[in-house]
């Protein structure tokens, strides 16, 4: 029986040696294997990536918002001709072609021709037959009261600049989210593989162990009993390892959904890769580096963002809404002949002669409508003033939230760490008693799947705690969740 303890004990002490090795070396890739960073996945989602190249259809559309708008403002050229002829008679023929250029200011120059003749046109329309009844007009068109400081089209080319930055906000509040979800997959995976390369290497010790005892038992230093505790242990390890690789495979597969070539052809994760974990905590934990993702959130959170468009786009609209208020005063002057006549020769300029004189005015007696729509628009200003403040405070205490638990999470980790060698401690102790035959195999057994899953719960801290650094960062609206695309 002495014999068979130690040789039982050279066994354990040279396979449960090598696994307390191999966690530290866990994380140490073979060069068969090709890691792959958290990093490496965001670089090929915001290239590749449908979702990404989708939220990007959002800058061009707010593009061409802006375009439509400028239509407002597109130089125009119009022309019109009416004519009548019966009896073979020329009633009229009436012909006009102008071209206007709208500006931002509402002056909007216009330049024309008209050409009127017939044996019954109207005495307004006609032209001078030495002109060949032609004339020759310029002018302007000026709104001096509603429309002076602000009218539909600069309404509209306004809101259309201020969609761009809604639409800014929009695509990096819809990036920010499926990184995290890819970053809350990438860790699950990372866990998933070493917690798999963790019970794989006790699986083999297990097995190991198994057959030395089993070898003894051939020579009767061993028992029966022996023999099925250490058939019982390599079964569990086994049942624990295919369990583990089951979630490895799945949690793979999760990952291939991120992945894109040029082509928009989906990519399966390679059977070479692996997961890597870069330790950069300290900056991260300070405080701050709170105040700073506080005050970052506070200016750039794009939920944030999109309110403060939405109130500037309120404020373009109360603006509309007071003009409206005004009466309604156009003023139109145009030159007949002047400089330059219908043939073409410049002649003297004057603005008391041969001109034409237009002007028109509105004015709503009551303006319930105009003032509805001034109270209306206040009041949706309110609303949305009421509910950035609602949503600054959310952000601001989820910030808060999602830091306190990283913190906690890390002492948490540092703790489970100091657990972990401790049973290691244990475990090589109980070795240690094994060979001086005040053991037995069954107390190693307890030791070890102690120590195993103290190892793996600190697996499964590390990949949780990389999981609240992304959900830090996406809970303050960085962009790209603080991820440099070079």
């Amino acid at each position: 029986m002495k014999k068979f303890i130690s040789i039982l004990g050279f066994s354990l002490l040279c396979g449960l040696s090598f696994a307390q090795n191999t966690f530290d070396s866990l994380f140490v890739l073979p060069d068969s294997v090709t890691a792959f960073s958290l990093e490496n996945l965001y670089a090929s989602m915001l290239e590749y990536h449908p979702i990404v190249k989708q939220t990007k259809l959002l800058s061009e559309l707010a593009r061409q918002e802006v375009r439509m708008a400028r239509g407002a403002f597109d130089p125009k050229l119009e022309t019109r001709l009416n004519m009548k002829e019966f009896d073979d008679k020329n009633y009229y023929k009436k012909w006009s072609a102008s071209f206007t250029v709208p500006v931002w200011f509402p002056v909007d120059p216009k330049i024309g021709i008209e050409r009127n003749s017939g044996a019954y046109l109207n005495s307004e329309s006609s032209l001078p037959s030495s002109d060949n009844y032609q004339q020759l007009f310029t002018g302007i068109s000026l709104p001096i009261g509603r429309g002076l400081f602000t009218d539909e089209r600069r309404t509209a080319m306004q809101q259309a600049k201020l969609f761009t930055k809604m639409a800014e906000a929009e695509q990096i509040k819809l990036i920010n989210k499926i990184l995290l979800e890819a970053a809350k997959n990438y860790w699950q995976w990372y866990y998933a593989f070493y917690d798999f390369r963790l019970l794989d290497r006790n699986a083999v010790i297990a097995e190991e162990i198994f057959s030395r005892v089993k070898l003894n038992a051939q020579f009767g230093e061993a028992s029966i009993m022996d023999t099925v505790q250490a058939k019982i242990t390599l079964q569990q390890r086994l049942v624990e390892r295919q369990e583990a690789y089951l979630e490895f495979i799945n949690s793979g597969i999760q990952i291939s959904n991120y992945l894109w070539d040029t082509e928009n052809n989906p990519l399966q994760l390679a059977d070479r890769v692996a997961p890597v974990l870069v330790l950069n905590d300290g900056e991260l934990l300070s405080v701050h580096t709170l105040d700073e993702l506080s005050y970052q959130a506070k200016e750039r959170h794009p939920d944030l963002i999109k309110l403060n468009v939405k109130l500037s786009q309120l404020e373009v609209d109360r603006k509309l809404a007071a003009e409206y208020l005004k009466p309604k005063l156009d003023l139109n002057y145009n030159f007949i002949n002047q400089p330059i006549n219908a043939q073409g020769e410049f002649q003297s300029f004057t603005f008391r002669n041969d001109y034409k004189f237009g002007l028109d005015f509105a004015m709503p007696i009551l303006i319930r409508k105009e003032r509805a729509k001034l109270a209306q628009t206040k009041i949706k200003i309110q609303g949305i003033e009421y509910e950035r403040t609602q949503t600054e405070r959310e952000i601001i205490n989820q910030i808060n939230s999602v830091y306190n638990q990283l913190l906690y999470t890390n002492r948490i980790l540092k703790q489970q760490t100091s657990v972990a060698e401790n049973y290691d401690r244990l475990l090589k102790a109980e070795m240690l008693n094994l060979e001086n035959g005040e053991s037995d195999l069954f107390k190693i057994n307890v030791q070890q799947e102690k120590l195993i899953q103290s190892q793996s719960k600190l697996l499964k801290l590390k990949a949780e705690y990389e999981k609240m650094k992304a959900t830090l960062y996406w809970a303050a609206g960085v962009r790209n969740l603080n991820f440099q695309q070079n």
